[in-house]
Protein backbone atom coordinates (compact mmCIF):
# COMPACT_ATOMS: atom_id res chain seq x y z
CA UNK A 1 0.00 0.00 0.00
CA UNK A 2 1.34 3.33 -0.74
CA UNK A 3 2.13 5.57 2.05
CA UNK A 4 0.34 8.97 0.45
CA UNK A 5 -2.56 7.79 -1.04
CA UNK A 6 -4.05 8.91 -4.20
CA UNK A 7 -7.86 11.21 -3.65
CA UNK A 8 -10.26 10.84 -6.45
CA UNK A 9 -12.38 13.19 -6.26
CA UNK A 10 -15.71 14.02 -8.60
CA UNK A 11 -16.60 17.13 -8.75
CA UNK A 12 -20.67 17.53 -8.27
CA UNK A 13 -23.00 19.37 -9.56
CA UNK A 14 -21.39 22.73 -11.00
CA UNK A 15 -23.76 24.99 -9.80
CA UNK A 16 -23.50 23.88 -6.61
CA UNK A 17 -21.32 24.19 -3.30
CA UNK A 18 -19.44 21.03 -4.33
CA UNK A 19 -16.34 22.64 -6.01
CA UNK A 20 -16.29 25.71 -3.26
CA UNK A 21 -15.90 22.51 -0.14
CA UNK A 22 -13.05 20.97 -2.74
CA UNK A 23 -10.98 24.39 -3.34
CA UNK A 24 -11.29 25.00 0.49
CA UNK A 25 -10.46 22.28 1.66
CA UNK A 26 -6.87 22.88 -0.16
CA UNK A 27 -6.78 26.10 0.83
CA UNK A 28 -4.90 24.98 3.81
CA UNK A 29 -2.26 23.22 1.91
CA UNK A 30 -1.14 21.61 5.31
CA UNK A 31 -3.17 18.69 3.85
CA UNK A 32 -1.51 18.21 0.99
CA UNK A 33 1.49 16.31 3.23
CA UNK A 34 -0.64 13.70 3.64
CA UNK A 35 -2.77 12.88 0.75
CA UNK A 36 -2.46 13.82 -3.50
CA UNK A 37 -6.06 14.81 -4.31
CA UNK A 38 -6.81 14.36 -8.42
CA UNK A 39 -9.97 16.15 -9.40
CA UNK A 40 -11.88 15.05 -12.16
CA UNK A 41 -13.23 18.30 -14.06
CA UNK A 42 -12.68 20.56 -16.54
CA UNK A 43 -9.88 22.69 -15.67
CA UNK A 44 -11.91 25.79 -17.02
CA UNK A 45 -14.57 25.34 -14.48
CA UNK A 46 -12.22 25.34 -11.48
CA UNK A 47 -10.67 28.52 -12.67
CA UNK A 48 -14.29 29.71 -12.71
CA UNK A 49 -15.23 28.51 -9.30
CA UNK A 50 -11.46 30.02 -8.15
CA UNK A 51 -12.56 33.54 -9.17
CA UNK A 52 -15.87 33.65 -8.32
CA UNK A 53 -14.71 32.60 -4.86
CA UNK A 54 -11.40 34.60 -4.62
CA UNK A 55 -9.64 31.53 -4.28
CA UNK A 56 -7.32 32.32 -7.18
CA UNK A 57 -4.07 32.88 -5.34
CA UNK A 58 -4.79 30.68 -2.50
CA UNK A 59 -5.72 27.46 -3.97
CA UNK A 60 -3.39 26.44 -7.30
CA UNK A 61 -3.91 23.43 -9.12
CA UNK A 62 -1.73 21.21 -10.98
CA UNK A 63 -3.09 19.97 -14.19
CA UNK A 64 -2.66 16.59 -15.57
CA UNK A 65 -4.00 14.23 -18.90
CA UNK A 66 -4.45 11.15 -16.22
CA UNK A 67 -4.64 10.85 -12.78
CA UNK A 68 -1.24 8.29 -13.34
CA UNK A 69 0.46 11.82 -13.71
CA UNK A 70 -0.59 13.02 -10.31
CA UNK A 71 2.33 14.91 -8.23
CA UNK A 72 2.53 14.73 -4.72
CA UNK A 73 1.90 18.07 -2.72
CA UNK A 74 -0.91 19.50 -5.38
CA UNK A 75 -4.22 19.47 -6.58
CA UNK A 76 -3.95 17.59 -9.44
CA UNK A 77 -7.03 18.21 -12.04
CA UNK A 78 -7.66 16.20 -14.79
CA UNK A 79 -9.03 18.21 -17.28
CA UNK A 80 -11.95 15.84 -19.01
CA UNK A 81 -13.31 18.48 -20.85
CA UNK A 82 -11.62 21.45 -22.65
CA UNK A 83 -15.12 23.56 -23.25
CA UNK A 84 -15.22 26.73 -21.08
CA UNK A 85 -19.49 26.64 -19.74
CA UNK A 86 -21.33 29.24 -19.25
CA UNK A 87 -22.04 27.91 -15.24
CA UNK A 88 -24.88 30.11 -13.11
CA UNK A 89 -23.83 29.49 -9.89
CA UNK A 90 -27.20 28.66 -7.73
CA UNK A 91 -29.48 27.75 -10.71
CA UNK A 92 -30.56 24.45 -11.67
CA UNK A 93 -27.80 23.28 -13.75
CA UNK A 94 -30.09 21.41 -16.50
CA UNK A 95 -27.74 19.88 -19.25
CA UNK A 96 -25.00 21.05 -17.47
CA UNK A 97 -25.77 18.13 -15.01
CA UNK A 98 -23.90 15.89 -18.59
CA UNK A 99 -20.62 16.97 -17.28
CA UNK A 100 -21.42 16.02 -13.54
CA UNK A 101 -21.75 12.25 -14.65
CA UNK A 102 -18.51 12.52 -16.83
CA UNK A 103 -16.53 13.37 -14.00
CA UNK A 104 -18.18 10.87 -11.60
CA UNK A 105 -17.29 8.05 -14.83
CA UNK A 106 -14.20 9.09 -15.36
CA UNK A 107 -13.27 8.81 -11.56
CA UNK A 108 -14.93 5.49 -10.85
CA UNK A 109 -13.10 3.98 -14.38
CA UNK A 110 -9.89 5.48 -12.44
CA UNK A 111 -10.57 3.85 -9.55
CA UNK A 112 -11.69 0.26 -10.60
CA UNK A 113 -8.03 0.69 -12.88
CA UNK A 114 -6.27 1.23 -9.49
CA UNK A 115 -5.39 5.23 -10.17
CA UNK A 116 -6.53 6.68 -7.60
CA UNK A 117 -6.77 4.26 -4.51
CA UNK A 118 -10.36 5.89 -3.06
CA UNK A 119 -13.01 8.49 -3.89
CA UNK A 120 -14.79 11.03 -2.32
CA UNK A 121 -17.53 12.65 -4.20
CA UNK A 122 -18.72 16.04 -3.88
CA UNK A 123 -22.86 16.81 -3.79
CA UNK A 124 -25.40 16.18 -7.19
CA UNK A 125 -28.56 17.13 -8.39
CA UNK A 126 -30.20 13.65 -8.62
CA UNK A 127 -32.96 15.01 -10.59
CA UNK A 128 -30.71 17.13 -12.99
CA UNK A 129 -28.60 13.74 -13.74
CA UNK A 130 -31.36 11.97 -14.60
CA UNK A 131 -33.06 14.48 -16.76
CA UNK A 132 -30.08 14.17 -18.83
CA UNK A 133 -30.03 9.97 -18.97
CA UNK A 134 -28.35 9.27 -15.77
CA UNK A 135 -29.87 5.78 -15.10
CA UNK A 136 -29.16 5.20 -11.55
CA UNK A 137 -31.30 7.05 -8.53
CA UNK A 138 -27.50 7.94 -6.95
CA UNK A 139 -23.91 7.58 -6.32
CA UNK A 140 -24.46 4.44 -4.79
CA UNK A 141 -26.46 2.57 -7.38
CA UNK A 142 -24.20 3.89 -9.97
CA UNK A 143 -20.78 2.42 -8.16
CA UNK A 144 -22.62 -1.03 -7.40
CA UNK A 145 -23.60 -1.18 -10.92
CA UNK A 146 -20.03 -0.69 -11.93
CA UNK A 147 -18.70 -3.32 -9.43
CA UNK A 148 -20.83 -5.92 -11.10
CA UNK A 149 -22.45 -6.53 -7.72
CA UNK A 150 -26.10 -7.16 -6.83
CA UNK A 151 -25.46 -7.79 -3.10
CA UNK A 152 -26.65 -5.82 -0.15
CA UNK A 153 -25.14 -2.09 0.54
CA UNK A 154 -25.48 -0.08 3.22
CA UNK A 155 -25.23 3.58 3.57
CA UNK A 156 -23.40 4.76 6.93
CA UNK A 157 -23.34 8.09 8.41
CA UNK A 158 -20.46 8.70 10.18
CA UNK A 159 -19.54 11.75 13.23
CA UNK A 160 -18.64 12.02 16.55
CA UNK A 161 -18.23 8.49 17.04
CA UNK A 162 -21.69 7.89 15.98
CA UNK A 163 -22.34 5.77 12.87
CA UNK A 164 -25.87 5.34 11.63
CA UNK A 165 -27.39 2.87 8.97
CA UNK A 166 -30.59 2.62 7.29
CA UNK A 167 -33.29 -0.63 6.31
CA UNK A 168 -34.32 1.56 4.24
CA UNK A 169 -33.31 4.49 1.85
CA UNK A 170 -35.08 6.91 -0.43
CA UNK A 171 -38.51 5.43 -0.66
CA UNK A 172 -41.74 7.27 -0.15
CA UNK A 173 -43.03 6.80 3.72
CA UNK A 174 -45.79 5.30 3.04
CA UNK A 175 -43.70 2.68 1.14
CA UNK A 176 -41.78 2.06 4.43
CA UNK A 177 -43.69 -0.27 6.54
CA UNK A 178 -44.13 -2.67 3.85
CA UNK A 179 -40.00 -2.25 2.85
CA UNK A 180 -39.33 -3.41 6.52
CA UNK A 181 -38.92 -7.20 6.94
CA UNK A 182 -37.43 -9.32 9.44
CA UNK A 183 -35.28 -10.77 6.14
CA UNK A 184 -34.11 -7.00 5.31
CA UNK A 185 -33.45 -5.93 8.56
CA UNK A 186 -31.01 -9.03 8.82
CA UNK A 187 -29.41 -8.80 5.67
CA UNK A 188 -28.77 -5.23 6.72
CA UNK A 189 -27.60 -5.82 10.28
CA UNK A 190 -25.13 -8.73 9.08
CA UNK A 191 -23.79 -6.22 6.57
CA UNK A 192 -23.44 -3.08 9.15
CA UNK A 193 -21.82 -5.73 11.52
CA UNK A 194 -19.28 -7.13 8.95
CA UNK A 195 -18.43 -3.55 7.95
CA UNK A 196 -18.10 -2.56 11.61
CA UNK A 197 -15.25 -4.84 11.79
CA UNK A 198 -13.55 -4.62 8.64
CA UNK A 199 -14.01 -1.16 7.73
CA UNK A 200 -14.02 0.89 11.38
CA UNK A 201 -11.77 -1.77 13.46
CA UNK A 202 -14.46 -2.69 15.65
CA UNK A 203 -14.08 -5.91 17.76
CA UNK A 204 -17.55 -7.67 18.42
CA UNK A 205 -19.74 -4.72 18.12
CA UNK A 206 -22.81 -3.56 19.44
CA UNK A 207 -25.75 -2.87 17.35
CA UNK A 208 -28.79 -1.49 18.13
CA UNK A 209 -31.84 -2.10 16.34
CA UNK A 210 -34.66 0.75 16.68
CA UNK A 211 -38.29 0.14 15.72
CA UNK A 212 -40.73 1.36 13.81
CA UNK A 213 -43.54 2.68 15.19
CA UNK A 214 -44.04 5.29 18.15
CA UNK A 215 -42.83 3.43 21.51
CA UNK A 216 -41.61 0.34 19.40
CA UNK A 217 -45.31 -0.26 19.00
CA UNK A 218 -46.58 -0.42 22.55
CA UNK A 219 -46.78 -4.20 22.77
CA UNK A 220 -49.05 -4.20 19.72
CA UNK A 221 -51.07 -1.35 20.57
CA UNK A 222 -49.34 0.76 18.14
CA UNK A 223 -48.19 -1.41 15.65
CA UNK A 224 -47.52 -5.32 14.93
CA UNK A 225 -44.46 -4.39 13.00
CA UNK A 226 -42.17 -4.25 16.02
CA UNK A 227 -43.37 -7.39 17.59
CA UNK A 228 -43.78 -9.86 14.45
CA UNK A 229 -40.53 -8.67 11.67
CA UNK A 230 -38.37 -6.38 14.15
CA UNK A 231 -38.39 -8.45 17.56
CA UNK A 232 -38.22 -12.15 15.18
CA UNK A 233 -34.88 -10.13 13.30
CA UNK A 234 -33.10 -9.38 16.53
CA UNK A 235 -33.34 -12.44 18.00
CA UNK A 236 -32.29 -14.13 14.55
CA UNK A 237 -29.14 -12.04 14.82
CA UNK A 238 -28.69 -12.93 18.14
CA UNK A 239 -28.16 -16.69 17.39
CA UNK A 240 -26.16 -15.94 14.67
CA UNK A 241 -23.49 -14.34 17.13
CA UNK A 242 -24.30 -10.93 16.02
CA UNK A 243 -24.57 -8.88 19.59
CA UNK A 244 -27.56 -7.21 18.15
CA UNK A 245 -30.00 -5.00 20.47
CA UNK A 246 -33.73 -3.88 20.38
CA UNK A 247 -36.37 -2.69 19.72
CA UNK A 248 -35.46 0.47 20.80
CA UNK A 249 -38.09 3.17 21.27
CA UNK A 250 -36.58 6.03 18.60
CA UNK A 251 -37.91 8.88 20.28
CA UNK A 252 -35.95 8.86 23.13
CA UNK A 253 -32.85 6.69 22.06
CA UNK A 254 -30.60 9.44 20.57
CA UNK A 255 -31.76 12.22 23.20
CA UNK A 256 -30.98 10.32 26.12
CA UNK A 257 -27.12 9.28 25.12
CA UNK A 258 -28.19 5.46 24.54
CA UNK A 259 -26.04 5.60 21.16
CA UNK A 260 -23.25 6.02 22.92
CA UNK A 261 -23.09 2.25 24.27
CA UNK A 262 -23.37 0.54 20.90
CA UNK A 263 -21.03 0.76 17.89
CA UNK A 264 -23.62 1.16 15.72
CA UNK A 265 -27.52 1.93 15.10
CA UNK A 266 -29.66 0.39 12.58
CA UNK A 267 -32.79 2.58 11.78
CA UNK A 268 -35.54 1.75 9.79
CA UNK A 269 -36.07 4.24 7.20
CA UNK A 270 -33.97 7.40 6.07
CA UNK A 271 -35.11 10.50 8.28
CA UNK A 272 -35.39 8.19 11.79
CA UNK A 273 -31.99 7.90 11.61
CA UNK A 274 -30.31 10.74 10.00
CA UNK A 275 -32.35 13.90 11.52
CA UNK A 276 -30.47 12.68 14.98
CA UNK A 277 -27.50 12.13 13.62
CA UNK A 278 -27.70 15.68 11.66
CA UNK A 279 -28.84 17.33 14.58
CA UNK A 280 -25.81 15.56 16.63
CA UNK A 281 -23.06 15.39 13.80
CA UNK A 282 -24.17 18.26 10.90
CA UNK A 283 -20.95 19.90 9.41
CA UNK A 284 -18.58 16.69 10.22
CA UNK A 285 -21.05 13.55 9.15
CA UNK A 286 -19.97 11.58 6.43
CA UNK A 287 -21.37 9.59 4.23
CA UNK A 288 -20.34 6.17 3.48
CA UNK A 289 -21.25 2.83 1.37
CA UNK A 290 -20.63 -0.18 3.13
CA UNK A 291 -20.70 -3.38 1.18
CA UNK A 292 -19.10 -2.35 -1.76
CA UNK A 293 -15.09 -3.81 -2.73
CA UNK A 294 -14.45 -0.47 -3.09
CA UNK A 295 -14.49 2.94 -0.81
CA UNK A 296 -16.32 5.51 -1.30
CA UNK A 297 -17.33 8.55 1.15
CA UNK A 298 -19.39 11.78 0.50
CA UNK A 299 -20.00 14.81 2.91
CA UNK A 300 -23.44 14.91 4.73
CA UNK A 301 -24.72 17.87 2.42
CA UNK A 302 -26.49 18.14 -0.61
CA UNK A 303 -25.49 21.27 -3.24
CA UNK A 304 -26.78 24.11 -1.12
CA UNK A 305 -28.04 26.39 -4.65
CA UNK A 306 -29.37 28.79 -1.60
CA UNK A 307 -25.77 29.58 -0.47
CA UNK A 308 -23.67 28.35 -3.88
CA UNK A 309 -21.23 30.93 -5.20
CA UNK A 310 -21.29 33.12 -1.92
CA UNK A 311 -18.66 31.61 -0.26
CA UNK A 312 -20.61 30.58 3.13
CA UNK A 313 -20.04 26.88 2.02
CA UNK A 314 -18.73 24.98 4.95
CA UNK A 315 -15.49 22.37 3.78
CA UNK A 316 -15.81 20.64 7.42
CA UNK A 317 -17.89 17.37 5.86
CA UNK A 318 -15.67 17.47 2.82
CA UNK A 319 -12.55 17.47 4.60
CA UNK A 320 -13.91 14.50 7.07
CA UNK A 321 -15.24 13.09 4.00
CA UNK A 322 -11.48 12.47 2.69
CA UNK A 323 -9.76 11.47 6.56
CA UNK A 324 -12.56 8.70 6.77
CA UNK A 325 -11.57 7.22 2.94
CA UNK A 326 -7.99 7.51 4.29
CA UNK A 327 -8.81 6.01 7.11
CA UNK A 328 -10.88 2.85 6.18
CA UNK A 329 -8.68 2.15 3.31
CA UNK A 330 -5.60 1.43 6.12
CA UNK A 331 -7.74 -0.58 8.52
CA UNK A 332 -8.93 -3.13 5.39
CA UNK A 333 -5.40 -3.29 4.69
CA UNK A 334 -5.35 -3.98 8.80
CA UNK A 335 -8.49 -6.14 8.84
CA UNK A 336 -6.92 -8.30 5.77
CA UNK A 337 -3.21 -8.61 7.43
CA UNK A 338 -4.63 -10.14 10.66
CA UNK A 339 -7.40 -12.88 9.11
CA UNK A 340 -4.80 -14.05 6.70
CA UNK A 341 -3.53 -17.46 7.05
CA UNK A 342 -0.11 -17.46 8.30
CA UNK A 343 0.08 -21.39 7.52
CA UNK A 344 0.34 -22.05 3.47
CA UNK A 345 -0.81 -24.98 2.39
CA UNK A 346 2.56 -27.32 1.87
CA UNK A 347 2.68 -30.20 -0.77
CA UNK A 348 3.17 -33.55 1.36
CA UNK A 349 6.69 -34.52 0.53
CA UNK A 350 7.96 -38.06 -0.52
CA UNK A 351 9.34 -40.31 1.47
CA UNK A 352 13.17 -40.64 1.50
CA UNK A 353 14.46 -44.02 0.90
CA UNK A 354 16.00 -46.03 3.67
Amino acid sequence: MSSIPRIGISCGDLHGVGLEVVLKTFEDNRILQEITPVLYCGAKAVSFHRKALGLEEAVPFHRVADASEAIARKLNVVSIWEEELPLELGRPSGKHAEYTIKSLEAAAQDLGAGKVDVLVTAPIDKAAMQAVGFKYPGHTEFLQSLAGTDSQVLMILVGDGLRVGTVTGHIPLKEVSEAVTAERIVAKARLFHQSLMRDFGCIDPRIAILGLNPHAGDNGALGTEDRERISPAVRQLKEEGIKAMGPYPADGFFGSGQFKHFDGVLAMYHDQGLAPFKALSFGTGVNFTAGLPIIRTSPDHGTALDIAGKGLADESSFRHAIWLACDIREQRDRYREIHANPLQPQERGKKEKA
